[in-house]
């Protein structure tokens, strides 16, 4: 019996089935004899064979349509305990039911006391169901806890809603996962020291204090939303004592219904970085963009996709997808596919440098806003390719604003950096004479443009578009960014690079900064510079460190952090406004508008042509110094064009 019951193999169902049976029909047997002998009764009259064997059908009948039998009973929980009992019930109602109607008028019974047989069978049967799945559950649970290697951890569960509770029941029931819940953490004071599941719940200050004496190494966390209740500074304090944290989803994702191991995912930096989720006025946003031919360039890119991804949401008529990278492109495509009817989107490949291509693009598509994302964006590969900074960056932003205006484009919204502001490398700078050419492109500013000028380019003289720029830090996960990076170094089992011990960034989620575009872009009425709070600065080192101890590691034990230097190019700390800028809030708390610099378009024209053409002589020294004459404040930073900076001084 030891062996049948208590071995890992899960048994058939109709194995459990038969032995329920067994139970039930041994219980009604007995229930049957000591009544008998407490009426003094005969001990058998002929038609007791006929209803043990009808309750028994019955009973069957029951079990099956319940599925009694289909629960391993080792992992038998309160709600397979209950069905039990209920299974039980309802055959002994039933059979009262069927044998009083259908069977008694032919069948003499004494029901003077027939009625004690199946009260009395009832809790004896449903009792003994019950306590052989409870005597199964702990007895395998203890035997599996003697068997070698089989060393459970210790955990806690943060929360005591009912998905909570619910994980700790499928951890229960989990063969897969060698989990010990301990209890559970929350900090709600008619909560604590309660016990919920046979668990007793803490509050969070005594995790250190679990850790030390019952050796807890994880913390399960439902969900990955930290900005609630001081769950952010819990699970923080669990990082710095070395506790790893596990997600897993609310119960609405579980696989079948079921939690699966998979499912359970170590907690990510971007969960930890976090903040408040956005709140966005839908209505204006939709308003912009429902039924609209819209443009977006640079598709394929972490923020490009992402605008992709969100704009559908709000039934534009059509989204242009414009990309020179084949492969990302055909990706999103795919994906796309996947989720949206067909005809919801166009694929254009075709690099922005190439204003004819562009030209044809406009002339088919006729796009009514344009989310100008396209850029080069890495800041040691521009350092080392000027030419090509200024082509994609400068000359690319110029043609597709250009176009927007002979085409009459409604919205030309163009994505910037905090490393436009001040510029210590080429690709800043790049990004900063960008934005000074979509700002020239004002009204105002086009009208009083040299006649020459006008008369080149007389589609500026009255234009319908409203170009809008919108200006953030570093967004995590981006491609080829610092997050990804840490990551795969953490997985190679190190060193994490850092350039330098004091070197900080800004850093924003990939979906959160396109919402803010999508409000900045609601917002626009032409010529604004949105600015995005970027929450508060990040030391780069203490990233690494906090993804180290994410993977449930120790920092310069299990991995080392090396610092490498500065990059060329590279500066320690970002700013997000100019000095002779000011902001102006707008009615979102997290947007501020930067008040213009009035750049003249004829001035602004004239230098971006003058740059063009040094570029062409494939001459960086000189387009570079060309650079630093139109951006004053541009001042290389580790990098060889110092020299150029030291020239100027002199």
């Amino acid at each position: 019996m030891k062996k049948l019951l208590f071995s890992n193999k899960v048994h058939s169902r109709w194995l459990i089935l038969l032995i329920d049976q067994l139970i039930v029909i041994w219980t009604l047997f007995m229930s049957l004899l000591l009544t008998k002998k407490i009426e003094s009764a005969e001990l058998f009259y002929t038609s007791d064979i006929l209803y043990i064997g009808l309750y028994s059908v019955i009973s069957i009948y029951v079990f099956i349509n319940m599925r009694i039998h289909t629960g391993i009973i080792r992992y038998s929980n309160t709600e397979d305990i209950f069905r039990v009992f209920m299974a039980v019930l309802i055959s002994s109602i039933g059979f009262m039911l069927i044998s009083n109607l259908f069977v008694a008028p032919y069948f003499k019974l004494p029901w003077k006391w027939f009625d004690k047989v199946l009260l009395l069978n009832f809790f004896i049967s449903s009792s003994l169901l019950i306590i052989l799945r409870i005597a199964v559950k702990h007895i395998f649970g203890y035997l599996k806890d003697l068997q070698p290697g089989n060393i459970k951890d210790n955990i806690l569960i943060y929360g005591t809603d009912n998905t909570s509770i619910l994980v700790k029941k499928a951890l229960d029931t989990c063969q897969e996962t060698p989990i010990n819940v301990f209890g559970f953490i929350d900090d709600d004071q008619d909560k604590i020291n309660k016990h919920i599941e046979q668990k007793n719940v803490y509050p969070s200050f005594c995790i250190e204090t679990l850790k030390k004496k019952y050796a807890i190494n994880k913390v399960l966390l439902v969900g990955n939303d930290l900005n609630i209740n001081g769950k952010k500074k819990a699970i923080e304090k669990c990082i710095d004592l070395g506790i790893k944290v596990v997600t897993v989803p609310s119960s609405d994702k579980w696989l079948y219904g079921k939690l699966s191991p998979n499912q359970m995912q170590d907690l990510k930096i971007e969960d930890l970085l976090q903040r408040e989720p956005i709140i966005l006025k839908k209505n204006n946003v939709s308003k912009e963009i429902n039924g609209k031919r819209v443009l977006i360039t640079g598709a394929a890119g972490s923020i490009g996709s992402e605008i992709v991804r969100q704009v559908l949401n709000y039934n534009p008529e059509y989204i242009i997808l414009c990309d020179q990278a084949e492969t990302p492109l055909h990706e999103l495509q795919l994906e796309i596919q996947d989720y949206y009817p067909e005809g919801k989107t166009k694929i254009f490949m075709a690099n922005i440098q190439n204003k004819s291509r562009m030209k044809i693009l406009f002339e088919e598509f006729k796009p009514q806003i344009v989310f100008h994302a396209a850029a080069y964006k890495h800041v040691p590969m521009m350092e080392n390719n000027p030419a090509e900074a200024i082509l994609t960056n400068v000359l690319g932003t110029k043609n597709i604003s250009e176009l927007s205006i002979d085409h009459e484009v409604e919205k030309f919204i163009m994505i910037s950096t905090d490393k436009a502001v001040k510029p210590t490398n080429i690709m800043g700078a790049s990004k900063r004479l960008a934005e000074m050419y979509i700002q020239s492109l004002n009204n105002n500013n086009i009208l009083s443009a040299s006649e020459n000028v006008r008369a080149n380019f007389k589609s500026l003289l009255k234009p319908k578009t409203k170009f809008i720029t919108t200006r953030f830090g570093n967004v995590m996960g981006s491609n080829g960014s610092v997050i990804p990076r840490f990551k795969a170094q953490i997985e190679k089992g190190g060193p994490i690079t850092v350039t330098h011990p004091e070197i900080t960034r800004y850093f924003m989620t990939i979906p959160e900064s396109v919402q803010l575009v999508l409000e900045a872009a609601a917002m626009g009425n032409g010529g604004e510079i949105f600015i995005f709070d970027m929450g508060d600065p990040v030391k780069i080192v203490d990233l690494a460190k906090n993804m180290i101890k994410l993977a449930g590691m120790t920092p310069d034990k299990d991995i080392k952090i090396v610092f490498t230097g500065l990059r060329p190019g590279e500066k320690l700390y970002e700013e997000l406004l100019l000095l002779e800028e000011e902001t102006i809030p707008t009615h979102h708390q997290k947007i501020k508008i930067s008040k213009i610099i009035d750049y003249s378009f004829n001035y602004v024209h004239q230098v971006t042509e003058e740059l063009l053409c040094l570029n062409s002589l494939n001459n960086d020294y000189e387009m570079v110094k060309k650079m630093k004459e139109i951006l004053p404040d541009f001042i290389s930073n580790n990098s060889k064009y110092e020299e150029l900076d030291l020239c100027e001084t002199n």
